[in-house]
């Protein structure tokens, strides 16, 4: 299956479900506690994170796409917190707050990356059931998908009302479910369930096949879409009627947190369905991300450019021979990581020791080098008649292969000025003997603050001389 990134930015979702506030108490330990055999932390730091829905909504505006949400929070500090949170992150936000009840807040105390111990602050909150269904009508209008994100904290009381109102304006719902009791998601578009939610409803599997049995027979008697069931580090399971069973690995190189990993998957899924991505690719790209966000500490969102380098890895387009387009994005995500782009040209007609040593010296000046390669008609106009020996193909395919160098591109014209105002590179290196002021392009890349450096030829190495030399023979 080849992985695309979809356009999030076309993708409103609206979330309707349980919001809490993830706090964390970061510190260090040195003692155990004279009053019990406990460590003693000493709390350097505080830090507020959007949970629950409210981290579903984040994903989903993390990933670009336009975010929702509407929830049930006490009228606190803690409600301030995530209001602020999600507002400086572009998501929309809409609580029905309760006086004199708390929001709920997962207070976890953290020490040398590890936890050890967390502190659950909650009270099931008495919705206004009535108003939340008509605050969701009167945003349904232009989002493409609904998402219920369920934790079983009292949000959601009439999940029906909810998903009749979006099909019958032909949104898809897409739910996150808890409890014993799945007959309340019927009719969704989408059931998202980890093994164990779905193991309580229809009992334990022993292999694949009773899982796909079951999960046929459920889909069938609640009148469901499709069943996600999110299986840990045996991956993902799709299942469709009248479609096979898609099964996906788990994408995860090192666990290192699994907390909001059920929040990711639902918002990618949500917001590639959105963005008008197939199932399959949806459930794809969600698994991606799950295996992204496993590796971070806590709860976390998955960024568009996280994203997109996974897609890239995923298809071996990380590095290599791009397109303009490839390349401009590539470029992108390697600036969203604070990488340090280095560009450099040339015809690299017969690649030599010369040649080596010189993109070696140039990828040293950053993080990521681009080699721009004249097309075969640029490089028959500067080097004459029977150049270049070698097809621009050929060209880059060498170039490609070689360590020193993330991404190669082509170019038709004399010069490589127009690839220079498109990728805006942070250095522009060539090398010679001139000065700064006699590379072409250095006016474009010190106009926008760029930096140009000219670095020395390795001696006795010319492509020219070599071809000579085979001619003389």
């Amino acid at each position: 299956m080849k992985l695309s990134m979809p356009r999030f930015d076309q993708a409103p979702v609206l979330v309707v479900g349980d919001v809490m506030l993830d706090r964390y108490w970061h510190g260090g330990t040195s003692r155990i506690s004279p009053e019990a055999p406990v460590p003693v932390v000493k709390v350097e730091q505080i830090e507020d994170r959007p949970g629950g829905a409210a981290n579903v909504a984040l994903n989903i505006a993390a990933l670009g796409a336009p975010a929702s949400l509407v929830g049930v929070t006490g009228d606190d500090e803690a409600a301030d917190s995530l209001s602020n949170s999600l507002k400086g992150a572009g998501v929309r936000a809409l609580f029905q707050r309760i006086a004199h009840q708390p929001t709920i807040v997962k207070l976890r105390v953290m020490s040398r990356h590890q936890q050890l111990l967390r502190i659950d602050f909650e009270e099931p909150f008495a919705t206004d059931a009535l108003a939340l269904g008509t605050q969701v009508d009167d945003l349904l209008e232009g989002i493409k998908v609904l998402v219920l994100s369920d934790y079983g904290k009292g949000a959601l009381k009439n999940h029906q009302a909810l998903i009749q109102a979006a099909r019958a304006k032909n949104i898809p719902v897409l739910a996150d479910p808890k409890g014993k009791d799945f007959t309340i998601y019927r009719g969704a578009s989408l059931l998202t369930p980890n093994l164990s939610e779905f193991e309580t409803i229809v009992g334990g599997c022993a292999d694949e096949h009773e899982l796909v049995s079951k999960g046929a027979a459920l889909m069938h008697d609640l009148e469901l879409g499709a069943l996600l069931v999110t299986r840990g580090e045996h991956g993902m399971t799709l299942l469709r009627p009248d479609h096979p069973a898609l099964h996906l690995p788990a994408r995860a190189r090192e666990v290192f947190d699994v907390t909001g990993a059920g929040d990711t998957v639902i918002s990618t899924l949500a917001a590639a369905i959105a963005a008008g991505e197939e199932l399959p690719h949806a459930v794809a790209l969600a698994n991606l991300a799950a295996g992204i966000v496993v590796g971070k500490l806590g709860t976390a969102a998955i960024s568009a450019p996280e994203l997109r380098r996974a897609i890239q890895r995923e298809e071996g387009s990380e590095r290599g021979v791009l397109g303009l387009e490839q390349l401009v994005l590539a470029v992108a995500d390697a600036r969203a990581h604070n990488e340090r782009i280095v560009f450099t040209n040339g015809c690299f007609d017969i690649l030599h020791a010369g040649h080596v040593t010189y993109l070696e010296q140039a990828r040293a000046q950053g993080d990521r080098l681009i080699v721009a390669v004249n097309d075969d008609a640029s490089v028959s106009r500067l080097k004459g008649p029977g150049r270049p020996i070698n097809s621009v193909d050929r060209r880059m395919a060498v170039l490609a292969g070689l360590g020193a160098v993330d991404w190669v591109i082509s170019f038709p014209e004399g010069t490589p000025e127009n690839l220079l105002r498109e990728v805006k590179p942070d250095v522009l290196v060539k090398g010679g003997d001139y000065g700064i002021d006699q590379v072409v392009g250095a006016d474009i890349v010190t106009a926008y603050g760029g930096t140009v450096k000219v670095l020395g030829l390795v001696e006795n190495s010319s492509t020219t001389a070599i071809v000579e030399k085979i001619r003389s023979r």
